[in-house]
């Protein structure tokens, strides 16, 4: 079925940005027309296959697959995923690499959740337990940081060379148990 030039606008302009109304009034139809017609228009069989058409040709590796998109929300919650930031510096600027934050993590989760119903209550468990354990290891780096900080100040306060005429008290580290 051969369409004409005002019906092929609207399918170009539908498949751009899937609204009816708008695609109709881009393609010259009047407002009020758009506003009474524009359902009946998405309904042609003509326009129908002419889309599914031009969706096929549109089709490719460019558009993303659900395999690809589940295993990208996978990364995003596992924090792999990383997003790079300009910071400013007082020499300039910076790149840095930053995690996905918890509200994104949280978000990437639900995502996923959403494909496999059924087991919400499986899976929200283990969600909740990843970032648990996330945030466990997070907090035991920073620890580990500090406690490896503190030592080397009071390695750097004995070693210093006017240490000999001083006397340097250094507390005991608690251990963990």
């Amino acid at each position: 079925m051969k369409l004409s030039p005002k019906q092929r606008a609207f399918a170009d302009n539908f498949i751009k940005s899937g609204n009816k109304y708008q695609s109709a009034i881009e393609a010259g139809y009047s407002k009020n027309y758009a506003r009474s017609h524009a359902e009946k228009l998405s309904e042609n069989v003509g326009i129908k296959s002419y889309i599914a058409e031009r969706m096929k040709r549109i089709e490719s590796d460019k558009i993303a697959k659900a395999a690809e998109v589940l295993q990208y929300f996978t990364t995003v919650l596992r924090g792999e995923a990383k997003e790079t930031i300009i910071v400013s510096t007082p020499d300039g600027a910076d790149a840095v690499e930053n995690e996905p934050s918890i509200k994104d993590r949280m978000a990437a989760g639900r995502e996923l959740l959403k494909r496999y119903p059924g087991n919400d209550e499986l899976l929200n468990a283990q969600l909740t337990k990843i970032i648990t354990d996330i945030e466990k290891t997070k907090a035991d780096v920073r620890k580990s940081k500090a406690e490896a900080d503190i030592m080397e100040a009071k390695a750097k306060l004995l070693t210093d060379a006017g240490a000999q005429d001083r006397t340097v008290i250094v507390d005991d580290v608690p251990e963990d148990d």
